[in-house]
């Protein structure tokens, strides 16, 4: 399992816009398990609505989780993702 953490820095937040291209992003890596977390909720990143749930504001921090055969291009591809949108 890859785990890497990151600071949301858009002053937004995470919106609904790069919710879904971060959405589709996970879910390009069909056989790995995405997770994001804050605060200790932790939900599949592959799903908009649970992404939109944890309601995540501009200086906090989100732990993302990825587990499977990709999960070392998965971490890499949406770390980049979260460093360039968010």
């Amino acid at each position: 399992m890859k785990e890497f953490t990151y600071v949301i820095q858009d002053p937004m937040g995470i919106h609904a816009r790069p919710a879904g291209q971060f959405v589709k992003e996970a879910g390009s890596f069909a056989d790995t398990s995405v997770t994001i977390g804050r605060g200790g909720k932790e939900v599949d990143a592959k799903r908009i609505l649970g992404v939109m749930s944890l309601g995540v504001k501009q200086g906090e921090e989100v732990t993302i989780k990825c587990d499977g055969p990709d999960e070392d291009a998965a971490a890499e591809r949406l770390e980049a993702f979260l460093k360039e949108n968010m």
